[in-house]
């Protein structure tokens, strides 16, 4: 056993003194010791429950004969950093999350490694902690939140966003918006609808690295900790057995992943956290990758916030198995891609149904032909850029229109809740790309904004940040290169044409080859907004976001 470092032989009984320190018994000391990752916090409303799972998965661990210790993980709500400097350190805190959990692992000799996230950054920095230690390790996440109910209605807090829009609008009243306040979130989960968290938690399922229903049972149901409780023990299955990640986290898997990504219309972020832990397995997928996938695979459901579905909706219809079997009636899956379940994906499949039709659409009458997420390159995005198409109306899958041209998201949504912004436009809003934000900072506000006025089918936005798994809309993101390392978007003036043609993969601006290397020859970088800390020393190593924004090594 790894943990026999840390425990086994006269020069270990020091550091046995301190297990016994912590009241473990000679017994305990000597099973093997599983490491449990948990990002409880009292901040997170997806999080705040984590301890209860955490209960659960100590539980399954030692009903097969292993000894869980407990530690814990920072995580960030993005909700709550939206919108103000808070969302600098969204995802430069998912390599953070990598770090302390490898630092831990690797300090005090574990065994195996369960991991307890549930929200954004949290899910994609604990599997790319489990890729690069690569001992056995199995996800669990709290599961997503209830949708609420408000007259009839089911919402989120989607719906709360785009409610700010809809009071500058004058379409609703203040009192309007505290009822929509008070009903959007109704308890404990990660964020009802295919955000970003429960894309994650989605796709890790599919990945291979989390149980069948981690992506779907609703946080407060009682099988969510009975998935826990299976987690726990199946982390000792995974460890009799030495299976460990670099034999589930495959190619295959990776493909898998970027296929229900699309079928569902997840989020963008997705296009940056695959990549990032497929760089820690030492798989390299890029842009024209993706934009090929979603080219094959039908978008067969369709999830808030695009659609009329949230993930409770997902959960009775079958969950992300039933997905997978309907996109493997198309050969659209890769059966023989090994998972935690000690079975391949075919053999976990075998007794899927799809429960609700219209939840999960056979792939003969999809929702889209092509899938969720679109590629986007061209003379404003060499590198490339990234929009939901599943979240764009039809009118706005092309469209051309004047800049108008922010450095800041803050300038933006002074100008979009201060009606400024006029029919036809095109917002811009630049230097918030990994090192000019620094962190990419996610652009919910302005982009439910937009909505909430009524604009969405008029008015299109694009950024070198990125956008919330709830933004809706032509709203185009992780434009490549960045503003802040000299990419097009950096010389951009108030009322040059911008051309999007989604269907045909262009970002364009109306501009000569020759006026755009004049501009960028007179172009000089701004002072860095950030100086000091750690914020300062992500933007120094950060790569650009068609790679994942991941760290250099250099």
């Amino acid at each position: 056993m790894r943990s026999d470092m840390v425990k086994a032989g006269p020069t270990r009984a020091p550091h046995r003194s301190l297990f016994k320190a912590l009241g473990l018994t000679d017994a305990e000391i000597a099973r093997p010791l599983v490491g449990i990752a948990n990002s409880a916090n009292e901040i997170i409303p997806g999080h705040m429950h984590l301890d209860d799972i955490a209960g659960a998965v100590k539980a399954g661990v030692l009903s097969a004969g292993g000894t869980p210790i407990e530690f814990g993980v920072i995580g960030v709500c993005d909700g709550i950093a939206m919108g103000h400097e808070g969302m600098h350190y969204s995802l430069a805190s998912r390599e953070l999350i990598a770090d302390s959990v490898e630092s831990m692992v690797l300090a005090h000799g574990f065994d195996a490694l369960v991991l307890i996230p549930n929200c954004d950054k949290i899910v994609p920095g604990m599997l790319m902690a489990a890729a690069r230690l690569n001992i056995p390790a199995i996800v669990i996440s709290g599961g997503p939140m209830l949708a609420g109910r408000l007259h009839g209605e089911e919402l989120d807090i989607n719906t709360v966003f785009e409610g700010v829009g809809a009071l500058s609008a004058g379409q609703i009243t203040e009192e309007q918006l505290a009822e929509i306040e008070n009903e959007a979130c109704p308890g404990a989960g990660s964020c009802a609808g295919m955000f970003t968290a429960n894309s994650m938690n989605s796709l890790s399922e599919v990945l291979g690295l989390a149980l069948p229903g981690n992506g779907t049972i609703p946080a407060v149901h009682a099988a969510r900790r009975r998935l826990a409780k299976e987690a726990g023990a199946r982390i000792m299955g995974l460890l009799k057995e030495n299976l460990r990640p670099s034999e589930i986290l495959t190619r295959d898997a990776f493909m898998n992943a970027l296929t229900v990504d699309m079928a569902m219309g997840c989020s963008t972020n997705t296009v940056l956290h695959l990549p990032a832990i497929a760089h820690e397995a030492g798989i390299k997928l890029d842009l024209d990758l993706i934009d090929e996938i979603g080219g094959k695979v039908p978008h067969i459901c369709s999830m808030r916030p695009a659609g009329p579905h949230h993930l409770q909706d997902l959960d009775e219809a079958g969950g992300i198995p039933a997905v997978m079997k309907e996109l493997s009636r198309k050969g659209l899956i890769q059966t023989g891609a090994r998972t935690v379940t000690g079975r391949t994906v075919g053999q976990n499949l075998e007794m899927v149904a799809v429960r609700d039709p219209e939840v999960i659409r056979p792939v003969e009458r999809p929702y889209h032909a092509e899938g969720g997420l679109a590629i986007l390159r061209g003379n404003l995005a060499p590198d490339g850029a990234v929009v939901k198409q599943a979240g764009v109306a039809p009118e706005m899958m092309r469209h051309s229109g004047p800049a108008r041209v922010f450095d800041s998201e803050q300038a933006a949504v002074e100008a979009i809740l201060g009606h400024e912004i006029q029919k036809g436009e095109v917002i811009v809003i630049r230097y918030e790309g990994p090192k000019g934000g620094p962190g990419m900072r996610e652009m919910l506000t302005p982009t439910s904004a937009v909505v909430g006025l009524g604009l969405d089918k008029e008015v299109a936005l694009i950024t070198d940040g990125r956008f919330s798994g709830a933004t809706r809309g032509a709203s185009i993101g992780h434009v490549s290169p960045e503003a802040m390392a000299g990419g097009p978007m950096a010389i951009l003036e108030e009322g040059d044409i911008i051309e999007i043609d989604i269907p045909r993969r262009r970002l364009d601006v109306r501009l000569s080859e020759a006026e755009i290397k004049a501009r960028l020859a007179r172009w000089k970088a701004p002072r860095p907004k950030i100086e000091r800390g750690y914020l300062a020393r992500y933007a120094r190593l950060v790569t650009s976001a068609n790679t994942g924004a991941v760290l250099s090594a250099e």
